[in-house]
């Protein structure tokens, strides 16, 4: 028999095409659990430094043009609006100790007299607010008051108004500056402005939250009015 008839009788080899290549691969691939869970954990690394890297070097672009002040940082803003009467509006700032600053809210009917707030007068009631004067942890000769009781009277030109504790507490302070310094609520009414710090018994703090505003209802409130 001739070379070229033995060589006709072998059986003929195919070679895999490319394609054919690429998908045993991916077969030994997905057959390989170890190679599977060693992918998902990069690609996981890979994500986690990513919003790491985001955390540590935010896009300047999504940051505020101007920074949180120290009442955005440490407090959870809460409002009474209307309290007691119309157009009374006030704020409870609670720390996360439980602590309550109060104060009135910039939409208070009171700045919108000419010339604003002229006298702060805590000689309300049957005692002086500014004379309690608090000691030592357990906040000795604190005075407990209910939520509509008055802390202070605010004067302008035309009118006064009362301001009340908004929260049933113990109060720990009144901030005696705005007797010498009443324009203080003009400028700075959530700052240095402040009215009194009070305590609430957690149980008491509850039964008040339900009937506040938080910022934004608060906002939509007043915007809408």
């Amino acid at each position: 028999m001739s070379c070229q008839s033995r060589l006709s009788c072998l059986p003929s080899l195919e070679i895999p095409m490319n394609n054919e290549a690429n998908d045993l691969e991916k077969s030994s691939v997905r057959n390989n659990p170890t190679q599977n869970l060693d992918q998902e954990l990069k690609e996981e690394e890979e994500d986690e430094e990513e919003e790491l890297h985001k955390l540590l070097l935010p896009d300047i672009r999504d940051l505020p043009t101007t920074p949180p002040s120290s009442v955005q940082t440490n407090f959870v803003s809460y409002f009474a609006p209307d309290f007691v009467k119309p157009g009374h509006d006030q704020y409870v700032y609670r720390h996360a100790n439980g602590l309550c600053v109060i104060g009135l809210a910039r939409t208070h009917v009171a700045f919108k007299d000419e010339g604003g707030i002229t006298v702060v007068d805590f000689n309300v009631g049957k005692s002086d607010r500014s004379g309690i004067k608090v000691t030592g942890k357990r906040k000795k000769n604190a005075q407990h008051f209910e939520s509509n009781t008055a802390l202070c009277k605010v004067c302008t030109q035309n009118d006064s108004y009362i301001v009340r504790c908004c929260v049933k507490g113990s109060l720990l302070e009144v901030n005696d500056r705005l007797i010498k310094q009443p324009e203080l609520l003009n400028s700075s009414a959530d700052r240095e402005g402040y009215i009194a710090i009070i305590m609430p018994k957690p149980a008491d703090w509850l039964k008040v939250k339900a009937s506040l505003l938080g910022l934004e209802e608060y906002k939509k409130l007043r915007e809408g009015s």
